[in-house]
């Protein structure tokens, strides 16, 4: 049996489980994928824990991303760029970070509504892992213009001028606050992303829904609970609004042929998904 998982704090409500021992069922695959809660302070051992346990690899979630970057022994060029890592691959006792969410997320918006961000004005919420995968998969996709909005104004910054350094392309920074100009982030903008945790503990929106309206879309990268108060106000607004879930989905289609080289099952994965979120 050849083992992968997930690590992060919390944990709990993780759904690759059940999409990834669904897909290797489907195959008649001799892997098994498990979820380990990790606090930051142990990752570096955990890590080398799956290397002396043999495992096949492991996908990082909150806080874990972009320490991992570091804790590396090789990662490929889009981790690097990005700054965090969300899957590990174990191979010859070394460990070899990959980053699959921004890919994943684009297809995710691509599959939802057909869009592009080509010219399109974005707003993400974050700076983390999650976030700085998003953003620079937005900007490398030819966004017209990039707004983060995060807590701490000085990590927005940091990463907004890693992209304008990597990719040329012009982002703004802007604090996350009582004070947040929302009518005016918001009113030229297409697309709202929350890759913040908030709403996983099933917070208040971070957004008030006076700054909420057509055509503006919004995705929220949170995908247990399946609807979050971001998301429910949004659509009491009409607006067009998805969860993490096709993210999820999609980056994990990426993990699986990463880890087992054959092609993911991605209605298997959906499926799996799908039946897990009822439950």
């Amino acid at each position: 049996m050849k083992l992968v998982g997930v690590f992060g704090d919390p944990v709990a409500h993780s759904l690759s489980p059940a999409m990834h021992n669904a897909a290797f069922r489907a195959l008649g695959l001799p892997y098994r994928y498990l979820k380990f809660h990790v606090p930051l302070h142990q990752l570096k051992k955990a890590l080398r824990g799956t290397v002396a346990l043999g495992f096949e690899g492991i996908n990082l979630t909150i806080p874990l991303k972009e320490a991992a970057l570091h804790l590396m022994d090789r990662v490929t060029r889009e981790a690097r760029r990005v700054g965090a890592v969300n899957t590990v691959t174990c191979a010859g006792g070394r460990l070899l970070g990959h980053n699959t969410d921004g890919e994943g997320f684009l297809r995710s918006l691509k599959e939802a509504w057909g869009f592009h961000p080509r010219g399109a004005r974005v707003v993400v919420l974050g700076a983390g892992g999650a976030a700085r995968a998003v953003a620079f998969a937005l900007a490398d996709a030819g966004t017209r213009e990039l707004t983060l909005v995060n807590r701490t104004l000085g990590r927005a910054t940091r990463l907004a001028r890693a992209i304008c350094r990597t990719l040329g392309v012009k982002v703004r920074a802007y604090p996350l606050g009582p004070r947040t100009d929302w009518p005016r982030l918001l009113g030229q903008a297409d697309l709202l992303v929350n890759a913040t945790s908030a709403g996983l503990k099933r917070e208040p929106s971070l957004v008030p829904a006076s700054a909420l309206a057509p055509p503006l879309k919004v995705a929220d990268l949170i995908y247990n609970p399946p609807e979050t108060a971001l998301l429910r106000v949004a659509r009491r607004r009409g607006v067009k609004a998805i969860n993490g879930t096709g993210m999820l989905l999609h980056q994990g289609a990426l993990v699986f042929e990463r880890w087992t080289h054959r092609r993911a099952p991605v209605e298997v994965m959906r499926r799996a998904l799908t039946q897990a979120l009822k439950i």
